[in-house]
């Protein structure tokens, strides 16, 4: 099944990547707020593979404007995932947003963050 290939990717290069470019992603915690809620397990399977499609996005290492490009190698991406956010955002929920702002602040001190 695609969208199980596409979580099991997500869950081994989400953390990894993010840590490396995390001082060039202005919306950090909407992407892994939205990692959270695609991994909740009472969300529902619709924004889970809408999300999930996202996520994806944002790991692949080529996409419409590459992610080195300084200044708008994440545009795409957040594009993306904003479109993906305006479907479902009535599922990502407080509890996603202070996972992810705790996250986030574990890699900001550069511990390890995983699935």
């Amino acid at each position: 099944m695609v969208l199980t290939s596409n979580e099991q990717s997500v869950k081994e290069k989400f953390f990894p990547k993010l840590a490396r470019v995390l001082a060039n992603v202005p919306y950090a915690e909407d992407l892994v707020a939205a990692y959270y809620c695609a991994f909740d397990k009472t969300t529902p399977l619709r924004a889970k593979g809408i999300l999930i499609g996202a996520l994806a996005y944002f790991i692949l290492p080529v996409d419409v404007v590459p992610d080195f490009i300084l200044g708008l190698g994440f545009t795409d991406d957040m594009a993306v995932l904003l479109a993906a956010f305006n479907v479902v955002r009535t599922h990502v929920t407080q509890s996603h947003r202070d996972k992810a702002r705790d996250t986030l602040e574990r890699l900001r001190r550069g511990e390890p963050v995983s699935a």
